[in-house]
């Protein structure tokens, strides 16, 4: 065997030791263990060795590290420094804001990485827990939303960095549900009662009515009655066009007194179609029934009970706007009927003579000088036609018309609106030994609100009135009424009217006024029922003689509505 020189012994050992302390430089060099963990190649920025580090303290102590290479441990200990100390003194160990952590301390929990997490430990915290109540460990380090840069982190709620109080000086705040209604501008209105495509508005007035002439007659006599009114409203619930029907009955019968009994009624429908190019057609059908009145220009002596007066009247009518010009036309239909009277003596006297039927055209211009206001003009032809051509006199009755007026139609919505209009109208009889009924006439339906709550109401009409006496052609009526609603407060109402009539006989000098003033009063308990009273002077003046009369009366009675 060759004999190894002392020299090369030595340099033999000497690069022994070289090579022993280069391995052990290598295996202090963390970088290739970074580099191995995180499988970086080429330059390693700082940035990704925070991220890294930070992932590796996230971890518990007993997780395997993935891919990495088992760590290199010497035969003799203290070789290579503790994973302590290397945390202690690698630059990279602690987060740059964590400054709650003691030198020398060391600790193996996971950070919370959520929250809910973080919130569960603090409370442990703060229940004294085993884990925080230990003196000898180190406090349990809570990482910022800052420093948790990595992995899933639940992101607060909108109100989160808002204080809530809940102490017992906190207001208990309103559901959205629970806010305060807006209060009921017509809280005693009728609701009304739904039937298909109408909305329906019943009532019923019922009380007890004193007065001083019971058939406001001449020679009439004081007696309490007892009255019962039936109203019905309905009204269309249409897209495009609309309907209306108005219906009332009125019973009257004595209780003590003069003996009355009577009964009224009437219906009245409206329809109205809308279709395009500002085209629209109107028609109205109704129906009446009422015992003629005593002040009726025909004197039938020695009655028991009056005859009673049907009217049935139609129209139907188109009407077209042209820019500012509106033109219409309309035809009407007004028929007249009277039961026989019945005499004192038990006999009945026909009237049939008295019956007949007026037909009319009429043809309507106007101009819109605003939306407020369109005065017009209309002309008017028709025929009357009396079922019996002479009468029991041998006058023959039917008549041609004609007439005109001129007028403004009124719209400021709710404010005011309606119509008014004055004109001339004549007939001229068959019978040339009947004078032509020839006057002035005047016409209106106006509605006025000056103030919320308050309405104030006017009408007028002219009405010729035929006749059987021997050779009087008729009369020209005149009626007009004012009125004034006011609702007081929500639940009381009160309104005033007056009304005037004036008749002027053709054929003579004679004329007769009538002048009426009422005054109501209405206390509604709640939206059905309400307690009504009313007020009534009624005059009536005549120059025919047998014809006077006055009327006193007192109605108090309870209505109920839907």
């Amino acid at each position: 065997m060759a004999q190894i020189r002392p020299e090369h012994r030595k340099r033999n050992t000497a690069l022994r030791v070289l090579l022993a302390t280069a391995s052990v430089a290598t295996l202090l060099c963390a970088a290739p263990l970074h580099a191995q963990e995180t499988g970086l190649r080429g330059p390693v920025s700082e940035d990704d060795l925070n991220n890294t580090l930070l992932l590796h303290k996230r971890r518990p102590a007993a997780e395997p590290v993935q891919d990495q290479a088992p760590a290199y441990q010497p035969v003799s200990p203290g070789a290579i420094p503790t994973q302590a100390d290397a945390e202690a003194t690698d630059l990279f160990s602690e987060p740059p804001n964590a400054e709650n952590t003691t030198a020398g301390s060391s600790s193996s929990a996971r950070l919370p990485t959520t929250a809910r997490q973080r919130a569960r430990e603090a409370r442990e915290r703060q229940a004294g827990t085993a884990a925080t109540s230990a003196a000898t460990e180190r406090p349990a380090t809570v990482a910022t939303d800052e420093e948790l840069t990595t992995g899933t982190v639940r992101q607060g709620t909108v109100d989160s960095e808002t204080e809530i109080e809940n102490g017992p000086e906190a207001e208990r705040q309103r559901a959205i549900e629970g806010r305060r209604p807006q209060p009921d501008a017509n809280p005693f209105e009728p609701t009304g009662v739904r039937f298909g495509t109408f909305v329906l508005k019943p009532s019923l007035e019922q009380g007890i009515t004193a007065t001083s002439n019971a058939d406001s007659s001449s020679d009439g006599k004081s007696a309490i009655l007892s009255e019962t009114t039936l109203r019905l409203n309905a009204a269309s619930d249409w897209e495009n066009h609309s309907a209306t029907i108005d219906a009332y009955g009125n019973y009257r019968k004595s209780v003590s007194g003069q003996e009355v009994k009577d009964l009224s009624g009437g219906i009245d429908g409206r329809l109205q179609l809308d279709f395009a190019d500002d085209l629209r057609a109107l028609a109205r059908l109704g129906y009446s029934m009422r015992p003629e009145s005593t002040s009726s220009p025909v004197v039938i002596s020695g009655t028991a009970e009056r005859p009673t007066l049907h009217t049935l009247n139609g129209s139907l009518g188109v009407e077209k706007d042209v820019g500012k010009l509106r033109f219409g036309i309309t035809g009407e239909v007004v028929d007249e009927s009277y039961s026989d009277a019945e005499l004192t003596d038990g006999t009945t006297l026909s009237q049939k003579d008295r019956d007949s039927t007026l037909y009319t055209g009429k043809v309507r211009v106007g101009y819109e000088v605003s939306p407020a206001f369109t005065p017009f003009g209309e002309v008017e032809f028709g025929r009357r036609v009396y079922d019996l051509r002479f009468d029991t006199a041998t006058f023959e009755r039917s008549s041609k018309r004609t007439g005109a007026r001129a007028g403004v139609e009124i719209d400021m919505g709710e404010k005011f609106g309606g119509e008014i209009s004055a004109g001339w109208i004549s007939e001229d009889f068959d019978d040339d030994r009947l004078k032509t009924v020839s006057a002035a006439t005047i016409a209106a339906d106006l509605k006025w609100s000056p103030m919320r709550g308050t309405i104030v109401g006017l009408t007028g009409e002219t009405l010729v009135e035929g006749s059987t006496t021997a050779g009087d052609s008729g009369s020209v009526l005149y009626n007009g009424r004012l009125s004034v609603e006011r609702q007081i407060r929500s639940n009381l109402t009160a309104f005033l009217a007056g009304g005037v009539g004036y008749r002027d006989y053709a054929s003579s000098n004679d004329h007769e006024l009538r002048l009426s003033a009422e005054a109501g009063l209405t206390w509604w308990l709640n939206r059905y029922a309400g307690l009504t009273g009313k007020l009534r002077h009624e005059t009536f003046d005549s120059t025919l003689s047998n014809r006077d009369a006055k009327t006193n009366s007192v109605f108090v009675g309870l209505k109920i509505q839907r």
